[in-house]
């Protein structure tokens, strides 16, 4: 075998960057490439025989003995271990053990083209937002401030106009591409920043993104952290990308996330009362849905207030459990105890004295014992909106309520809320195709009743993938008040505040023929049709 020796001035690392093992020897790596070569042979001649002999082809001192080799091949085929007999296992095991070899490898290639693939995503939805930045003409229309005499209908100045003009060529870009991938535009919007955040603050985990070398989990994990850096101070940003990438290349996600936790709060130049202080403006309450009738409340809190509530829940919990008769778990326990809390309100505690000190503290807020004396009252009553089918209130029906902002529930709770309501909103409809009747179509202003119905015809806003509840939304007029349009529930639809924006300040636009769905019309010309309502 002919071999182009190695430049003894070539550099060459001492560990492989792709999985960081060391690199063989010189002499391992002859080895392998005449034993494959070998094995490449035999495999053409004989299938896996040649590998079957318990004569090795190979000397003592680890070279491959050519002569040996070619008796191998000189070998009677009939007197061959074959595929189908299963007389010599070990050569059987030696052909699994390569079979499954090349499957990983194959594997390990998938993948890396995935992640190559994934990181290119995030790189075209950056360019194409600095793009529509950079010239925002095909999403806006033209640019009316080369006009001088020209006087802005709101007042703006002409930089105020060039920058509206930017913002919203940006959010009819975004809703493209959201509206093509079929992704949210929130998602949209939160992959170009953090491919933004990588690219221009840590080169070695975006290059190493990009070669697929990081999973997206790692690039997202980083690029959440470092988004957290001070803006603008280049050295932090470097310190966290040195420190985070060799991490990222070795730890797997979950242990990755916590070790660049460790090295940003390491490397950040910001004390962290400053920046609690920052973060606890974002705190905030929201509800998921989940399966069977179910939902989840997440609560962001400072983590000693929210370390007094669980305090609370678990204090509330194993009182509760300690009942004889009480069946309920734990878990269970915790999560009436927060539905029974939050929907009732406490007094006023009494004024502690010297015979009642107030309970010691670990600095976490903490609140009176469960079972200190306490006098609870009604909070306000909450507005929920619940759609029963006339039919299945009266038990003769099987079509499912649905409960605003969530979905279908079982009627078990519909009846129960039916039957605690304290007031009814009759909706009068057409008994054939369900149309709202007596509706005034002679004013601009959507009538109360007329905004409810609409709220169950279409409960979110009418823009493909926007889940934005119709409650939150405008009411738009499809055709306009000022061009004939009627105010009348075939010509209204509900729209949040950024989608109305895009449809009336961009070239995002609707078409409605008279009998047909509503179609979005995109800047670029697309045509995507309304979703269907979620319930």
């Amino acid at each position: 075998m002919t071999r182009t020796a190695r430049s003894a001035d070539r550099p060459r690392p001492v560990f492989r960057a792709c999985d960081g093992a060391p690199w063989p020897t010189e002499n391992e790596l002859d080895l392998d490439a005449e034993w494959a070569a070998f094995r490449e042979s035999a495999h053409k001649r004989h299938g896996t025989a040649a590998l079957a002999s318990t004569d090795s082809p190979f000397t003592a001192d680890g070279r491959l003995d050519h002569e040996r080799a070619n008796e191998h091949d000189a070998l009677d085929d009939a007197a061959l271990w074959h595929p189908d007999d299963c007389a010599n296992p070990l050569s059987e095991a030696v052909a699994s053990v390569v079979d499954l070899d090349a499957r990983l490898g194959h594997l390990e290639c998938v993948v890396r083209d995935r992640r190559r693939a994934t990181a290119d995503e995030y790189r075209l939805i950056l360019a194409i937002l600095d793009d529509a930045a950079f010239d925002p003409t095909p999403w806006v229309g033209p640019d009316p401030t080369v006009d001088c005499a020209r006087q802005d209908p709101r007042g703006r100045t002409p930089r105020a106009v060039r920058r509206d003009r930017i913002d919203l060529a940006e959010r009819a870009a975004v809703a493209e591409i959201a509206v093509r991938l079929h992704l949210s535009e929130q998602t949209v919007r939160t992959r170009a920043a953090h491919a933004r955040t990588l690219a221009e603050g840590c080169p070695r985990l975006w290059a190493a993104f990009g070669d697929g070398r990081l999973s997206e989990k790692h690039a997202v994990d980083a690029a959440r952290l470092a988004s957290t850096l001070p803006a603008g101070d280049n050295e932090t940003f470097d310190r966290f990308d040195e420190e985070a990438c060799p991490s990222a290349l070795v730890l797997p996600p979950a242990t990755f996330a916590v070790a660049a936790r460790a090295i940003r709060e390491r490397v950040h130049a910001e004390s962290i009362e400053s920046r609690h202080r920052r973060a606890a403006q974002d705190r905030g309450v929201w509800m998921t849905a989940e399966l069977d009738g179910m939902a989840s409340l997440h609560a962001l809190l400072p983590g000693d207030r929210a370390r007094a509530v669980m305090s609370r829940l678990d204090r509330a919990a194993r009182h509760l459990r300690a009942a004889p008769d009480e069946s309920r778990t734990l878990a269970q326990l915790r999560a009436d105890a927060f539905a029974d809390l939050v929907t009732m309100t406490e007094s006023p505690p009494a004024e502690p004295s010297a015979a009642h000190p107030p309970p010691e503290t670990d600095g976490c807020h903490a609140p009176p014992p469960f079972d200190a004396p306490r006098t609870f009252r009604s909070a306000p009553p909450a507005t929920v909106v619940v759609t029963i089918p006339a039919l299945t209130l009266l038990g003769r029906g099987t079509e499912p309520a649905v409960l605003e902002g969530y979905g279908p529930i079982d009627l078990d709770t519909a009846r129960r809320l039916a039957g605690s309501a304290t007031s009814w909103i009759r909706l009068l409809t057409h008994p054939v195709n369900g149309a709202p009747l007596v509706l005034d179509r002679k004013a601009y202003r959507v009538p109360t009743a007329l905004r409810r119905w609409l709220g169950v015809t279409s409960p979110t806003c009418v823009f493909p993938g926007c889940g934005r509840a119709a409650r939150e939304c405008d009411i738009d007029h499809r055709t306009a008040w000022a061009d004939g349009g009627t105010t009348d529930d075939d010509n209204l639809d509900p729209k949040c505040r950024h989608h109305h924006r895009l449809r009336h300040e961009s070239r995002w636009d609707i078409d409605h023929p008279p009998g047909e769905d509503t179609v979005w019309v995109s800047p670029l010309g697309g045509r995507y049709g309304t979703d269907p309502p979620p319930f």
